[in-house]
């Protein structure tokens, strides 16, 4: 790490994950494609997955108060650019999109491959912040597994970075838990997922949204980043859908009269009539 002003003062190197999603608002207007088993996104309007938006706020609130520099780092098609201008906006310092043909189709494993890789060309850093999940995935998978691809520690549903000790180059975080939290410490660099508890994200300024509209950003294909056609997107991705199918939904509306105990005896004959295991 660089010293910025003073022994007590150093300049970190913060990388956060955005990844653009439908918009949830408009996802009882999706469908899936039977062929190939995937999201048909045309028509859907896109955003930037809402827990990345707490990525960048949390490496934003993180470098107001350890100084340094955060880029944003995203893998999409072409129209992905919004979702880094997204993240420039909010006030993050470059953006880079890794984007070719190849890369289309990755499950989680390719995909954090392939950000493994984009990350490795940055450069040195000291934290990878991500969204805990996306909303159109939601596995959750891509933060570990980016990890073990850098061969560094990681920390999923982060909630709160307690401590964070720039000389000693570690943090302490706390990890959401069913019930509760666990209190880890890691040695940096590593990766954080967080949840939307973490922090509220800044909606950015009109003058800021100008600006970002005018701001580079780079893109890095397959032969930038020294990848083989094989390695990534569907052909490198060991997971496959097999199958869709769109659940029976049988809407039944009871209404259920007389005092407590009288309500809950019919309600379990009912659902038991209705082939429910009470």
């Amino acid at each position: 790490m660089k010293l910025i002003c003073d022994d007590q003062h150093y300049s970190m190197q913060f990388v956060v994950c955005v990844k653009q999603v439908p918009d949830p608002k408009h996802f009882h207007e999706i469908s899936l494609d039977e062929e190939t088993k995937r999201i048909r996104r045309e028509g859907i309007p896109a955003v930037v997955n809402p827990l990345d938006e707490n990525a960048v706020e949390e490496a934003l609130r993180l470098r107001e108060r350890y100084g340094g520099t955060i880029v944003a780092i995203s893998m999409g098609p072409p129209q992905a650019i919004s979702a880094l201008r997204k993240a420039l906006a909010m006030g993050v310092d470059s953006a880079i999109l890794l984007s070719d043909e190849v890369f289309a189709g990755a499950d989680a494993l390719a995909t954090a491959f392939t950000l493994a890789k984009g990350i490795k060309k940055l450069g040195d850093f000291d934290l990878v912040l991500c969204g805990a999940e996306s909303v159109d995935g939601g596995t959750s998978q891509v933060p570990p597994t980016l990890a073990e691809f850098l061969g560094i520690p990681h920390a999923v549903f982060v909630r709160e970075i307690e401590h964070l000790d720039v000389r000693k180059k570690e943090l302490v975080v706390k990890r959401e838990l069913e019930g509760g939290y666990m209190r880890v410490r890691l040695k940096m660099p590593a990766v954080i997922s967080v949840t939307s508890e973490i922090n509220t994200p800044r909606l950015p300024p009109a003058v800021r949204i100008m600006e970002a509209a005018k701001k580079e950003v780079k893109v890095w294909n397959a032969e930038t980043l020294g990848i083989k056609r094989g390695e990534v997107g569907l052909q490198g991705s060991p997971t496959r859908v097999l199958e869709i199918f769109k659940p029976e939904v049988r809407r039944r509306r009871v209404v259920l009269k007389g005092d407590a105990e009288e309500v809950v005896r019919k309600a379990v004959e009912l659902l038991k009539t209705w082939g429910v295991r009470v």
